[in-house]
């Protein structure tokens, strides 16, 4: 039986007994785990003692309430991000709001969880968390063991492949048994759902080769003078098929040459993502609006959208690996939850940072600034 290490900090202590119990005798487990995960609970009540207790545990993952006495959470995550455990934070908050979620996801805040909290959404946050540890420790080890782990990654792939090739032939075997007659028209819907569900197998699988690349093939970079605006042209008529089924413009406003020394890939990955969830996220008839600029050594690249928008805790969970925001609005859009993790490791390589910004049923802005390395070696 494995156990993950869990430091809940919080000055409240029915707070930390509450957790305590919850997670007592729970445990996440999925198909391609070789056995379940059950936590191990330790407790602090101020960021001094949890501090202590990061020094002396190494926790695998902190439970943080973002106003403590003396060091508040901020200073703690600030604390983590330069120690570099390897832990997953989720910061706990009576009053959530969006300056907050945004100064903790940039100083490494995996999750959130606002007071008062049920047992379900506790027990939610933690197995999103254990999967992605899971993955992230899998991940680590397939550049340090053999077959074994290679077959353990392969095994998460075929989980999430799983349920649409089963829908898939699902779909066949009903038209190759007739199951709503001889007339092709009658079995519209059905072809419908089967292209969806390949596009949806499709993106799955490029996204984990793009993130394969990212995290294993660094020195597989090509950085040259690049002309920004050439790939955000191809990138834009590459999605503007998809666009058009939606009715939705996509407007570049930035015509002149802007160049920086970038891999020309990468960039193009971070248009494909930021204007394809622009696209899939947005209302039938709506716009997409990029800008992209440059001021000395910085571009900056903004792309909004007149779309279905998200709440600030939504907004803040973001860029972790394997999240998708699930609501009545998304239930029938495709993805893989890997897009903007993917454009958030982008960024970091050029020493940049993603920020957004959103508001329910009016739409998502998108800001990317990428350091341009023209001028050093």
């Amino acid at each position: 039986m494995e156990k993950l290490k869990v430091l809940v900090v919080d000055t409240d202590i029915e707070i930390r007994l509450g957790i305590k119990y919850i997670l007592k005798n729970f445990n996440v487990d999925f198909p391609f785990m070789q056995e379940p995960y059950y936590f191990d609970v330790i407790e602090a009540s101020t960021g001094h003692e949890a501090i202590a207790q990061i020094d002396k545990f190494t926790p695998d993952i902190i439970l943080l309430d973002s106003a403590l006495e003396g060091i508040d959470g901020i200073e703690v995550l600030k604390y983590l991000k330069k120690k570099n455990i390897g832990s997953k934070e989720v910061m706990i908050t009576s009053n959530a709001s969006l300056d907050l979620a945004v100064e903790a996801t940039r100083h490494g805040a995996n999750d959130f969880l606002t007071k008062p909290f049920t047992p379900q959404e506790l027990q939610s946050s933690m197995t999103t968390i254990a999967k992605n540890l899971f993955l992230q420790r899998v991940t680590k080890k397939m550049t340090e063991a053999g077959k074994e782990v290679r077959f353990q990654f392969l095994s998460v792939l075929s989980h999430e492949l799983k349920a649409p090739i089963n829908a898939l032939l699902g779909y066949l075997e009903m038209m190759q048994q007739r199951s709503f007659g001889n007339n092709l028209e009658d079995y519209e819907h059905i072809l419908e759902r089967s292209v969806t569900r390949v596009k949806g197998m499709r993106h799955l699988i490029m996204d984990l080769l793009d993130m394969t690349r990212i995290e294993f093939c660094e020195k597989k970079r090509t950085l040259k003078n690049t002309n920004i605006i050439d790939v955000v042209n191809n990138s834009i008529d590459t999605l503007n098929p998809f666009a058009i089924q939606k009715d939705v413009k996509i407007i570049l406003h930035t015509t002149d040459p802007i160049y920086i020394k970038a891999d020309s890939c990468e960039l193009n990955m971070i248009f494909n993502n930021l204007i394809s969830n622009a696209v899939k996220y947005n209302k039938d008839g709506g716009q997409v609006d990029v800008w992209i600029s440059k001021k000395d050594e910085l571009v900056k690249i903004k792309v909004t959208d007149t779309g279905i928008g998200m709440t600030e805790e939504e907004s803040a969970k973001l860029f972790n690996e394997f999240v998708r925001i699930k609501n009545s609005k998304t239930k029938n859009i495709n993805g893989s939850g890997l897009g903007l993790s993917i454009l958030k490791k982008i960024t970091d390589l050029y020493d940049g940072d993603v920020y957004v910004h959103s508001t329910p049923d009016v739409g998502t802005t998108f800001e990317v600034k990428l350091q341009d390395y023209t001028n050093k070696q």
